[in-house]
């Protein structure tokens, strides 16, 4: 495994803030994730989570702050052009196109996410059916999935992109444990790869399986990060985020 504290940072969040209304969802938030590295986020319900996403993948934009992509400035830039750059996401609820196959499904995501003719992704977005366990159903239509074919398929479609950097957001929600165990070895092999990985997720022992950090949010703050065990085990931590009192 690489040594993390040498690798460059990928991706640096500076004092990013955001705020809807009166309510202030994204409170200052600064971190960094090196080429490589696995981070998990996790937070009570309300805590920023998907909103921190939707700045990082440029959905919306930041009342105040700073988003570094590869040394690049990307505060300011469109979702369309840090998706070319190499940031991806999954959503929390999958919507594939119901009446195209998995595998066009992937086709449409790597020609509009890559700029690329079609020709030239056939043989990509084969590879990552392969890596997602979709390969045997890649002409089945969306609609006729299951929900872990269909996180399976968001995350493909993400993947399809050709990302440095994968956002996944609450991916293994609603699966059983033998499921989310399946979709734990897909991201353990995602990680082997080389690529860079910011999960937000519920289930923590999830996390704890691929992340090499934590990183901790309530009311938009970030109240610890560090190595996970030991996030996990901070005093604040459980009473924040599992409701036990210190």
């Amino acid at each position: 495994m690489r040594n993390r504290a040498a690798a460059p940072a990928l991706l640096k969040v500076d004092r990013l803030s955001r705020s809807f209304g009166s309510l202030k969802v994204v409170d200052g938030v600064s971190f960094e994730v090196a080429d490589g590295e696995a981070l998990g986020i996790i937070g009570p319900n309300g805590a920023g989570k998907s909103t921190l996403f939707n700045l990082i993948a440029g959905t919306l934009r930041p009342d105040a702050g700073r988003i570094e992509f590869l040394g690049r400035d990307v505060t300011r830039a469109p979702a369309q052009a840090r998706c070319r750059a190499g940031i991806a996401r999954s959503h929390q609820i999958p919507a594939p196109f119901d009446n195209l196959t998995v595998f066009e499904n992937l086709l449409v995501a790597a020609t509009h996410g890559r700029g690329k003719r079609e020709r030239d992704v056939v043989e990509a977005c084969g590879d990552i059916l392969e890596l997602t366990g979709l390969l045997p159903l890649a002409d089945r239509p969306g609609r006729s999935l299951t929900l872990l074919e269909r996180k399976r398929l968001e995350m493909a479609r993400a993947l399809a992109t050709g990302p440095r950097l994968l956002l996944l957001d609450e991916i293994a929600g609603g699966l059983t444990e033998a499921e989310c165990g399946e979709l734990i070895a897909t991201i353990r092999a995602l990680r082997r790869s080389g690529l860079t990985i910011v999960w937000i997720e519920h289930i923590v022992q999830a996390l704890l399986a691929v992340a090499d950090r934590l990183l901790v949010l309530d009311f938009g703050k970030t109240i610890a990060q560090g190595e996970p065990r030991a996030v996990m085990n901070s005093p604040q931590v459980r009473e924040i985020y599992l409701g036990i009192e210190a």
